[in-house]
């Protein structure tokens, strides 16, 4: 492969013109993602390892690692990721498939979920979510007509998705899951899908993810616990009423930064998947309604790129946007709602904000490729109007030889 054709890297003038409402919300979020990582691991970093900021130190790394990845996505034009969408999605299924293979496979908490990488664990399902987002992008556009007008064109992403389904939920990963499915399911909406077949869609996955949810113990546990964690505060509904707790000691205006009582042993996975419980007893309500509108400008920012570039014909990088989008906010939505008592309880991090490298690494390499396709969308509307009509007929013949 010639790795000139397969990079465009960026000019620094293009670099200065992507979204500057949607870099600044992404910048505001990763900063506090460290300042919250930073206050809500002190306690167990300095128990476990002697020292503080020992968290702190290795979430850096990871953004840092992040921030490189990002840059090479940045680089890679997203008509090579069409070109190579079901190549992707192949690829992250072999991941799902490698960490059911004892020897590979990391266990952690009863879960396997993760590869060791030496550097950080890679979380396969945070690969295999975007993946997918990337390849039904593609069969968007491959199969439009089919996907507006039969039940088959529907058929097939469902098919793709079910399979990810197996072996998510083999590890188990339940949240993950649902994640996955509800944004393919979104996707197939936005591209047109008869309401018909939508709501079809929705009640079959509603109905299966039920079943999935009933069908082990630990789950049926979980569920019980959600309708009422003050039955059993110090067993199985332990962490969801201390994140409540959390919540009325912050009040309105929060303790401060750094003075978190929840976070010193009380409250389970307090930098991870709790984190936002901690960062509302730091900040109060307050603080906790302004981080949920930094993450809905960033995603109506990421929402507008798309738009725009079905706006300009570019109907690939549109739905990859959306997908893109979706599932942050899936994700936002999930864990807040956990954290909050709304939902059950589920091993989903908070985008930017936990502490984790894969979560942090895949989600700012998706966020950059969502800054890609503004940089494209600028470049298409600037070009003159001969060179726009010569681009549009070229993506079409295109699409039509692909078909």
């Amino acid at each position: 492969m010639n790795l000139k054709a397969f990079f465009e890297p960026v000019s620094l003038s293009e670099l200065r013109h992507i979204d500057n409402v949607f870099l600044g919300a992404v910048a505001c979020v990763m900063m506090l993602g460290i300042v919250m990582v930073s206050s809500a691991s002190v306690f167990l970093s300095e128990s476990n390892y002697g020292h503080p900021y020992y968290f702190m130190t290795r979430q850096i790394v990871y953004l840092f690692i992040g921030l490189v990845f990002g840059y090479v996505m940045l680089s890679v034009p997203t008509e090579r990721l069409q070109q190579y969408s079901v190549w992707l999605m192949a690829f992250s299924l072999l991941l799902l498939v490698l960490v059911l293979v004892p020897g590979i496979g990391k266990t952690v908490n009863g879960s396997r979920r993760w590869i060791n990488l030496v550097v950080f664990n890679l979380q396969a399902s945070e690969v295999a979510k975007v993946c997918m987002v990337v390849y039904v992008s593609g069969y968007l556009v491959r199969r439009a007509d089919r996907v507006r007008e039969k039940l088959i064109g529907s058929g097939m992403p469902m098919v793709v998705s079910f399979l990810f389904l197996v072996f998510l939920l083999l590890e188990p990963d339940f949240g993950a899951s649902v994640v996955l499915v509800g944004t393919v399911i979104a996707l197939l909406f936005i591209a047109g899908a008869p309401i018909y077949q939508f709501i079809g869609l929705v009640i079959a996955v509603v109905a299966a993810l039920g079943l999935v949810a009933v069908s082990e113990s630990y789950r049926i546990k979980r569920l019980m616990n959600f309708v009422d964690p003050w039955a059993d505060p110090f067993n199985d509904g332990y962490q969801l009423s201390q994140a409540l707790i959390a919540y009325g000691r912050g009040e309105w205006f929060g303790l401060g930064l750094g003075n978190s009582v929840q976070k010193l042993a009380y409250l389970p996975e307090a930098h991870t998947d709790f984190v936002f419980s901690v960062w509302v007893e730091e900040t109060g309500l307050l603080g906790g309604f302004l981080l949920l509108a930094v993450f809905g400008v960033l995603v109506s920012r990421a929402f507008k790129i798309g738009q725009r570039a079905m706006g300009l014909g570019r109907f690939f990088q549109g739905y990859m946007s959306f997908g893109l989008a979706i599932l942050i906010l899936a994700q936002v939505i999930i864990n807040v709602g956990v954290n909050t008592g709304f939902l059950p309880t589920k091993g989903l991090t908070l985008p930017l904000i936990s502490y984790g490298g894969s979560s942090l690494i895949i989600t700012l390499g998706s966020l950059f490729v969502i800054a890609r396709v503004d940089i494209e969308n600028r470049r298409l509307a600037q070009a003159k109007p001969e060179d726009k009509k010569r681009t549009t007929a070229s993506e079409k013949f295109e699409e039509m030889s692909s078909v």
